[in-house]
C-alpha cells in the first residue's frame, strides 16, 4: 500500500481500469434534474442525461461533492495511516476546491493536500496520473503537491462542440448566438486557460473541420509536447476521437495516447459529440 492515496473527483473522467489499477479515490459530484438528484458515475451516465434533456428541454444542474462527503471518503484511508492528495476540479467552475479544503481542516495539520488543477475533464486526469506515478514511486504527499504545482501550467486543453444547443440552454450564449450559429454551421472550439473555458476560435462549416483545426494546433507544439500520455476525450465521438488518437500515436511517438469518455459534468454543459484533446507540455 502507497503511503500517499490519490484521489480526484468523478470531474477527472478517468478510465474505469486506470482508477482500479492504481486504486485512485473519486468522489463523485451530483447530478440535479428537478428533484431528482444522482451521483456523477454512479447513478447516471451521460447518455442518460441526452435522454432527459430530449425528454424535458431542459438541462440539469451540476453540484460539488459537500465537505462531509469528502470526510467520509478521506477518513477510512488516514486511519490506515496514509496521507492524501486531493485533486479537484478548477476552483473557478466549482465550490468543489473549497468544500474539500474545509474536509481537509477536520483532520490533523498537513495530513491532507488539497490541489487546484485549474482545468476540467481529463486535464485534470494528466495531473492525477502525474501524482499516481509519484505515488508509487514512494513520493511524499509534499513532494507529488510541488510536481502538481510545476505541471499545472503546462497542460493544454482544447475541445470541440458539434451544437450551441446545451450552451444555450445552460446560459452561456444568447437565443440569437445560438439561432445564428446553428444557421452557419458554426463550431466553437473551447479551451481551458487559468481555470476558466473561454472561446478560443470559430469554425464555419462541418465538425470535421473544426476537429482538424484542433488536431492542427495540437500537432504545432509535437516538438514541445511531454510524451509521457496524451488524452482524447470525447462525448459519443467515439470515432473522431479513435481518429484522433491514432494521428497523434503516429505524428507525436507518444508513449501512451489514450482515450476517455467525457462524464456527465461536460456532458451537461457540452452535449453530445464533444472532442477533445489534452496534453503536457515539457518542463
Amino acid at each position: 500500500m502507497s503511503k500517499v492515496k490519490i484521489f480526484a473527483d468523478s470531474t477527472s473522467d478517468l478510465p474505469a481500469s486506470w482508477i482500479t489499477k492504481h486504486e485512485i479515490g473519486i468522489i463523485p459530484l451530483y447530478v440535479v434534474f428537478d428533484d431528482d438528484t444522482f451521483r456523477d458515475g454512479l447513478d447516471i451516465a451521460p447518455i442518460d442525461i441526452y435522454r432527459r434533456v430530449a425528454e424535458k428541454g431542459n438541462l440539469p444542474k451540476t453540484t460539488a461533492p459537500s465537505p462531509k462527503d469528502f470526510m467520509d471518503a478521506f477518513a477510512p484511508h488516514i486511519e490506515q495511516g496514509q496521507d492524501i492528495v486531493y485533486i479537484s476540479l478548477s476552483s473557478s467552475l466549482s465550490s468543489t476546491y473549497q468544500n474539500a479544503l474545509i474536509a481537509a481542516d477536520e483532520f490533523p495539520e498537513g495530513r491532507i493536500k488539497v490541489f487546484d488543477s485549474l482545468n476540467l475533464c481529463s486535464g485534470i486526469g494528466l495531473l492525477v496520473m502525474k501524482a499516481v506515478r509519484a505515488a508509487e514511486q514512494g513520493q511524499s504527499a509534499e513532494q507529488i503537491f510541488s510536481i502538481l504545482e510545476s505541471c499545472r501550467p503546462l497542460v493544454e486543453t482544447e475541445f470541440v462542440i458539434d451544437t450551441l444547443e446545451y450552451l444555450y440552454k445552460g446560459g452561456r450564449c444568447s437565443g440569437m448566438q445560438n439561432f445564428i450559429g446553428s444557421l452557419l454551421q458554426i463550431r466553437p472550439v473551447l479551451k481551458v486557460v487559468n481555470g476558466s473555458i473561454i472561446p478560443a476560435y470559430k469554425v464555419r462549416g462541418k465538425k470535421e473541420k473544426a476537429v482538424q483545426q484542433m488536431l492542427d494546433n495540437a500537432l504545432s507544439n509535437k516538438e514541445n509536447m511531454d510524451n509521457d500520455l496524451i488524452i482524447v476525450a470525447h462525448t459519443l465521438a467515439e470515432e473522431d476521437a479513435a481518429r484522433l488518437a491514432a494521428i497523434l500515436r503516429e505524428q507525436t511517438g507518444a508513449r501512451e495516447v489514450a482515450l476517455a469518455e467525457a462524464g456527465c459534468v461536460i456532458s451537461s454543459h457540452c452535449g453530445p459529440h464533444t472532442v477533445a484533446i489534452m496534453y503536457t507540455k515539457k518542463n
